[in-house]
Parts: C-alpha cells; structure tokens; sequence
C-alpha cells in the first residue's frame, strides 16, 4: 500500500521543502517543474520536466503519471499546487502584457486545470484525496506593486473554498485547502528585496524580516503542511497560514 504525492514546483525553495517532508514520512513523490533536480532524483522522486505555462501539455503530462498508480495500492492521494511567480514588481501600468498574461496563467489558470483533471480522474477511487492550494497572505491584503500576484492568489482561495462547496456532498469526495506558507527564505525573497521602492514601498518590511531572522525556512513549513494534510480535524475549503517559526 502507498501514499502518493504530486506537486507542481517541488525542484526549489518551498516545493523542495514540502517533498522532503512527504518523503519521510514514506510517500512516493511525483514532481513536475521546468527545471529537473538530479539530488530529487537520487531519492526515488520521479520528475516531469515541464514549463506549466504550456497548458496544452497539462493534461497529457498528468494523465501520464496518473497511469503510473495502481487504483489496488494507493490509499492515499495529494496533489499540491505549488508553483508559482511573483511576475514583475510594478505598478499595473507599467507591466507589460506578457507579463501579466504569463503570471496569471501560472498562479491560477494551472492550479484550476490541474485540478479539474485530477478531480475527474480519480472520482470513482474510495480513498483519501486532497488538493492543496499554495497560497499567500497577499491573497488577503493588496501590496502596492503586486496587483497581479495578490489577485492571482485570491482566485486561488475562491478557487479552494468553491471546490469544497461543490465536492461537499459527492461521493468519495475530495478535501482541499488552500494554506499560505508565511514569508519564507527563498529566491522569490531575495527578489523582492531587490526591488526598487518606488515599484514596491513595503520593501524595508521584507529586508527587516531577513536581518531580524523572522523568516520562516523552507523544511519547517514543508512539515508543517504535511500535517495539515494529514489534519482529519481541517474542514475541506479552509483557507490556512504557516505561522512564524
């Protein structure tokens, strides 16, 4: 019997944290990501090398890992939607069309399709699923210059709290959550404290929090979003927080 994990953007920062904590506890890992990472490799993570913003290709890449699993052996299956991109730090005018395009389809047109399939496909599977919704707190509090990302991350806590209504009463449903991982030390961090005030005035915020070492790191929130998966208590459309470390 096995559990199976399948994330989007687990060769860094926070995906790579949250597959570590999976793979200790026994899950078999399923990765896909535009970059392969040979130590993910070692450990028995199969990988899937893909740029997500090629959305033609989602469905053929998924369907091909979820042929992979044995319906007799699985008892238990998460798909976290993880990979993500802040985009530029600008205000709206001053973002370009591509821009703007290319990040929401990555923080919330894949998320919504990926999860369309794996709802299909495993519906008639009696065991445990769940989908997991990498979101943030700016998904609840605009910031000057992120208009796109805060508002990509907020059709991804409506995008958790309507699946939850929708699974509500199907059979063999699926539990989802959509849990923000808090700051965290990652290269999308050391991004951000690169930008230009006059693009994005809560820097001096974000650069205290790394002198301070208030930053959350990657391993900790990785276990810590393994037990909310494992969380019986959670009601399904929760939106949660990673808190501070």
């Amino acid at each position: 019997m096995e559990e199976v994990l399948i994330i989007t953007g687990g060769s860094k920062g926070i995906g790579r944290g949250i597959i570590d904590a999976y793979l200790i506890n026994g899950t078999k890992v399923y990765s896909i990501s535009r970059t392969v990472n040979t130590d993910l490799s070692k450990v028995g993570v199969i990988q899937v090398e893909l740029d997500l913003t090629e959305t033609d290709k989602l469905e053929t890449e998924l369907l091909r890992i979820f042929n992979l699993l044995d319906k007799e052996k699985v008892t238990k299956l998460t798909l976290i939607n993880n990979a993500g991109t802040l985009g530029n730090i600008a205000t709206l005018e001053k973002l370009d069309t591509e821009t703007i395009a290319q990040t929401i389809k990555l923080n919330t047109t894949v998320p919504f399709i990926l999860s369309a399939i794996f709802i299909d496909y495993f519906q008639d599977w009696p065991i445990s699923k769940s989908i997991i919704n990498i979101t943030s707190g700016a998904a609840l509090k605009p910031y000057f210059g992120w208009s796109v990302y805060c508002s990509s991350k907020a059709a991804i806590n409506m995008l958790t709290q309507t699946i939850a209504v929708e699974q509500s009463e199907v059979k063999n449903a699926v539990k989802v959550l959509a849990i923000a991982p808090g700051v965290v030390d990652t290269d999308m961090q050391t991004e951000i404290r690169k930008s230009d005030k006059s693009n994005f005035r809560d820097i001096e915020r974000f650069i205290a929090l790394k002198e301070d070492g208030a930053l959350n790191d990657a391993e900790t929130v990785g276990k810590k979003i393994f037990e909310m998966d494992n969380d019986d208590t959670l009601q399904s459309g929760s939106i949660l927080r990673v808190e501070g470390n």
